[in-house]
Formats: C-alpha cells, structure tokens, sequence
C-alpha cells in the first residue's frame, strides 16, 4: 500500500498559485506548476474562424497519504469547478519516492 499520493489539479491560466496556497493551509510543502492547453469541444472557441484552446495550469503534489483528503478539500473549496479558476482535481497512488527531503522522515 502506497505511503504517498500526487495530487493533480488542473486550472484555468492565472490560478495555480493559488492552487497552491490552499493547499499549503492543509499541510501540502509544495509543487509544481506546468503549462498546458484544453482540447475538449466544448472548450474550443472560435475567433475569426480559428478554433482557440484556453490555456491552463496544472499543479502536481506529492503528499502523505493521511494528508491527501484535507488538501483535495482545501483546493476543491477554492478553486473548484464553480470557482472562476473552474478547477479539477485528483489522485494518484505513488508507489515509490526518492528525493523529496521535505516529506521524508530523516532516517528514511
């Protein structure tokens, strides 16, 4: 069973940092933040006849498990999908880690 889990949310452009500040209020001690484009129809708008794509921001987390729900929660309260930063989030089990300091034990 997985000790860890990443946290995937995915924003509209200009929201990540919150994102992020949410989630550091239940616990989370950082990020990362990339830069992506929607694809779905319904998120493809026309101008000038050329289809536009919003651009979006994902941030990905590894947390500790017993962490994963208080942060999921924080951000869904804040960014969530009817907040303007209509933001989703996810999990996913993380089977093994190396080199994240913050979150490992020091004899670990």
């Amino acid at each position: 069973m997985s000790e860890y889990e990443l946290i995937v949310t995915i924003v509209n452009t200009g929201f990540a940092e919150q994102v992020m500040d949410f989630a550091k209020s239940a616990g989370c001690t950082g990020g990362t933040i990339l830069h992506a484009r929607g694809t779905g129809k319904e998120e493809a708008e026309k101008f000038f006849g050329i289809a536009i794509s919003p651009e979006k921001e994902i941030v990905i987390s590894i947390v500790k498990k017993d962490l994963k729900d208080a942060i999921i929660k924080a951000i869904y309260n804040g960014t969530g999908l009817k907040s303007p930063g209509q933001g989703i989030s996810f999990s996913l089990p993380v089977d093994d880690v190396v080199g994240l300091s913050r979150l490992l034990k020091p004899e670990e």
